[in-house]
């Protein structure tokens, strides 16, 4: 599974319409709805239902975004240690 598509469906359900999701992230909600449909087949189960004109996460699609909030939160965190690792100053100073 892409991450990309995980922060997708993470941010489907903390903003809840497609529309918000695209505005927030710059993106078509074209561009939002195929990602996810995308992340549906790789997942293999349902992650989305439409509900009136938008779409509500199954019981899979919030089990899923809830451990994509978990990858994005590993994710920030490597990469907070990775800078902290660059930045250090390296060498021998006489």
């Amino acid at each position: 599974m892409d991450v990309r598509r995980l922060g997708l469906l993470r941010e489907l359900s903390e903003r809840g319409s497609v529309t918000a999701v695209a505005e927030a992230l710059h993106l078509t909600p074209s561009a939002v709805s195929q990602q996810l449909k995308t992340l549906e087949r790789e997942a293999g189960v349902p992650l989305t239902e439409r509900a009136g004109r938008g779409l509500v996460l199954t019981t899979a699609g919030h089990a899923l975004a809830a451990t994509a909030t978990d990858i994005a939160v590993a994710v920030q965190k490597a990469e907070a240690a990775w800078s902290e690792f660059i930045e250090q100053p390296r060498g021998e100073v006489s």
